[in-house]
């Protein structure tokens, strides 16, 4: 297993986000429309959102082209794009911490962990109690290597939220990584009562009981993932996990 999944959420500012400052439901609809075209047909959402922005879109349309060269996996241009909206931004804070989220993800997907940080760092002054804000910063932490500053604010999550599964999850992972075993079986608990079905819980757990021998309890788990959440990116390291526990038998 990877440090820590990472999901670009684009669609986390449509809808509230824009449309209570809109006040023509024809505008908001648009707005939802490119949102929702930017993750299915990203060329189609970049060219209807650069010419609404002609037709005055404004800063919803600059977020849609944001989303769309996210889709089109043009991280760089993308993350300058929503950084510069949420400077520009007459929205209230916890939509311009959400931009700076976004522009936070696309750096990490361009590969530059250092601006992702400082991005997160700005978001986090402006909205101090949103408890993704540090989710979000420990999964940069943790592709840096650097666990304990995301044990460290993954707790602060928790800390604000806790039923945020995503944290115990991410937690538990953290501490594995620094082999503290018993607050990470701890963590990963806690998760799947919250959330039985949560694959990226059941790979972990997986993971941990294969590290303590229980390879029927690990088998188990990654099996169960296989069916319940085929083709996704938990399904596939719970498959090579599989395989690879079968190679050592």
């Amino acid at each position: 297993m990877g440090t820590l999944c990472f999901t670009v959420f684009i669609s986390s500012l449509a809808g509230p986000a824009f449309g209570q400052k809109r006040t023509d439901p024809k505008e908001h609809l648009k707005y939802q429309r490119c949102i929702l075209l930017s993750k299915t047909d990203p060329d189609a959402a970049f060219d209807m959102s650069l010419a609404w922005q002609d037709f005055g879109g404004g800063e919803a349309a600059g977020h849609c082209i944001a989303a769309a060269l996210v889709g089109l996996k043009i991280y760089n241009e993308a993350a300058l794009r929503f950084e510069t909206l949420a400077q520009s931004s007459r929205n209230d804070a916890p939509v311009r911490a959400g931009m700076l989220s976004q522009a936070a993800q696309a750096w990490l997907l361009d590969g530059n962990l250092e601006r992702a940080q400082s991005v997160l760092n700005a978001a986090i002054l402006i909205q101090p109690d949103d408890p993704q804000l540090y989710v979000d910063r420990a999964v940069v932490y943790a592709e840096m290597k650097k666990f304990k500053e995301a044990i460290q604010d993954l707790s602060a999550a928790l800390k604000r939220d806790q039923t945020l599964v995503d944290g115990y999850v991410f937690r538990a992972s953290a501490y594995r990584r620094l082999k503290k075993l018993t607050p990470a079986t701890s963590d990963i608990e806690q998760a799947l009562r919250l959330d039985p079905k949560h694959s990226a819980g059941l790979l972990e757990r997986g993971i941990l009981r294969r590290i303590a021998g229980d390879k029927v309890g690990a088998r188990k788990d990654w099996l169960h993932i296989l069916k319940i959440a085929p083709g996704t990116p938990a399904a596939q390291s719970a498959q090579s996990n599989l395989e690879k526990m079968d190679v050592k038998k």
